[in-house]
């Protein structure tokens, strides 16, 4: 038993970081795509960590009601997914608006000196 993982390193990597992580950035990225408030994604990740929980309750034999492996399942979720989240809103606002905006690097971008005439 570990801190972040609770049956093994290879568990928790597969369920929550590769299955649960792609699902909380491919959602991150959506919820940006559609302009969508930040909490929002949060009240979803909660709940898909619910879902990463059962996972490894049902598949691996871990601990279904574990608060303290839920959070991490879900602070893990959230961060995955604030990644795409944020990607997206970089690549939309570079692109949507690349009169006003260009790119700062990876996850930021900064208003063009000429915007607005």
């Amino acid at each position: 038993m570990g801190i972040l993982w609770e049956n093994s390193f290879t568990t928790f990597l597969f369920v929550t970081v590769i299955i649960g992580g792609g699902a909380g950035y491919l959602a991150g990225r959506s919820l940006a795509t559609n302009w969508r408030p930040i909490p929002q994604l949060i009240l979803f990740m909660l709940l898909l960590g619910l879902a990463v929980r059962f996972f490894h309750f049902a598949l691996f034999e871990g601990t279904l009601l574990s608060i303290h492996y839920y959070v991490v399942d879900a602070l893990v979720l959230i961060g995955i997914s604030l990644l795409g989240y944020r990607l997206r809103r970089v690549r939309q606002m570079v692109t949507q608006y690349r009169w006003l905006y260009g790119r700062a690097g990876l996850f930021s971008w900064r208003e063009k000196k000429n915007a607005g005439g």
